[in-house]
């Protein structure tokens, strides 16, 4: 089978051969119809000391089951996170990370929908959302921050800014539902919210937290890091809580199915709609990653085994 890996920090990357896997206990074999890139998969390659496999969000159908696997059997389609090698032309997914996809559903809007809508969904609630309250998401035309513009929407946000780092993406950002957009440079951010999802952090920090009402909630689940001074949340009784879907995953398995169960039937009733930014060959994940990294893409960004 073929799988995309690198060699040293930066890549480049390349698609080499490699022995099927086979799957151990509790592991599921997938052969792959679609891969999701991340933003901690890219920075994973532009960052890491030492090389590793590239795993992510996978879908497609079921080929072999290891010992214990209760869930699934062969023939089924599936989607969940991989942490193993995920671009490839199959892969090992563990049984606790899976999760069925609907007949009704492609590989592409699965991969597109659950591991992103999980980290949307999972951020909005630790905001607390009440109806009507304003909210702003951050990197709102990103494969999670697209889907969170919609969820806030759905949750019944009285009003949603979204705020990205490019003017030419206001236009689909308020097609998704954003009533406002704004860009990072901007020197106001228009009215205050009274939460906030940032999926940027660093610098952004600030004026996020800046754009809150007082006693607003941040909620902060990007890998970009970052420092809030305790005068800014003082001052005004502002909180910020970090949110990591991981955590989820591991300690609260019944709350993680409930949260996939919920976004498929939002797809399934129209009110969710995941878009695809671009579709891209195991040979072309480099240009996959640029998108990511330049910033460019709206909507998710996917290969295509």
């Amino acid at each position: 089978m073929r799988r995309v890996r690198y060699e040293s920090r930066g890549g480049p990357l390349f698609v080499e051969e490699a022995p099927l896997p086979e799957p151990g206990p509790g592991e599921l074999l997938v052969r792959a119809e679609a891969v999701g890139v991340t933003l901690p998969t890219v920075r994973k390659v532009t960052e890491a000391v030492e090389p590793g496999p590239l795993g992510g969000e996978i879908a497609g159908e079921v080929t072999a089951v290891g010992e214990g696997v209760t869930r699934f059997g062969t023939g089924d389609r599936v989607t969940g996170l991989c942490f193993g090698h995920g671009y490839a032309d199959f892969a090992v997914l563990h049984e606790a990370m899976a999760s069925p996809v609907p007949g009704d559903a492609s590989a592409v809007d699965a991969v597109a929908l659950v591991r992103s809508g999980l980290v949307a969904l999972g951020a909005l609630e630790a905001a607390r959302p009440l109806p009507g309250e304003a909210a702003l998401v951050t990197a709102a035309a990103s494969g999670v921050g697209h889907l969170a513009v919609q969820l806030a929407r759905t949750r019944g946000a009285g009003r949603v800014v979204g705020a990205v780092s490019d003017p030419a993406k206001a236009d689909f950002v308020r097609g998704l539902g954003a009533d406002h957009v704004i860009t990072y440079g901007d020197d106001s951010w228009g009215t205050p919210v009274d939460y906030a999802l940032d999926a940027v952090g660093g610098e952004l920090l600030t004026p996020a937290l800046h754009a809150l009402v007082p006693e607003g909630r941040l909620v902060a689940y990007s890998s970009g890091g970052g420092t809030i001074q305790a005068h800014d949340l003082l001052v005004d009784a502002k909180s910020v809580i970090g949110f990591q879907m991981a955590r989820i995953a591991r300690g609260k398995p019944e709350l993680y199915e409930q949260w996939r169960e919920e976004l498929w039937r939002l797809f399934a009733a129209g009110e969710l709609r995941p878009v695809v930014h671009g579709e891209f060959a195991l040979e072309d994940a480099a240009k996959a990653h640029g998108e990511i990294e330049g910033r460019s893409n709206l909507g998710k960004v996917v290969l295509i085994p």
